[in-house]
């Protein structure tokens, strides 16, 4: 899709190609009330400051729109297209051997019996084992020092998306 038939699309439906990108609904109204962007670099812009702008409540539930890393399945239904897209952004999993797998699954349930939501990571061009040394490097964390983490991460993953999506 063109950067020019976002801008131009009835909001309602703006908002619904937001959300591929990132699973907050006040993040994706509030990209759709901005419109129109001129270029990449101010849709990236924007969409940074309206993430950082948001409460923490809004960070959860971004967060709930993506699988834990090695699974298939978010916590909250999500689109198609965003399916695809975490499945190649956790692409460094597929080829992991089991016993990465298994510190992954384990670890990814004492992240979120510790912190109350999932690992969040930019997965993109990391292998398995690099997400796990991530996730145990930020397993002892308090949480006022991991949310923000978190948040930073899914910054990340925004802004990989909204490129996909306006390629």
């Amino acid at each position: 899709m063109s950067l020019e038939s976002l801008n131009a699309m009835p909001a309602g439906e703006a908002s619904q190609e937001f959300l591929k990108c990132c699973g907050s609904v006040r993040w994706a109204n509030g990209m759709t009330e901005q419109r129109p962007y001129e270029s990449l670099e101010e849709l990236t812009r924007a969409a940074n400051d309206i993430w950082w702008s948001l409460n923490h409540d809004d960070w959860l539930e971004a967060f709930r729109s993506h699988p834990r890393i090695g699974e298939q399945k978010a916590a909250e239904q999500v689109s198609a297209q965003s399916q695809k897209w975490s499945g190649q952004e956790q692409s460094g999993v597929r080829d992991a051997n089991q016993d990465t797998i298994d510190w992954l699954a384990q670890l990814n349930r004492e992240y979120e019996d510790k912190f109350g939501f999932i690992f969040i990571v930019c997965a993109t061009g990391k292998s398995a084992a690099e997400m796990l040394a991530i996730l145990r490097e930020r397993l002892p964390n308090e949480i006022d020092a991991e949310l923000p983490i978190a948040a930073a991460e899914q910054a990340k993953i925004t802004e990989l998306r909204l490129k996909k999506l306006v390629n």
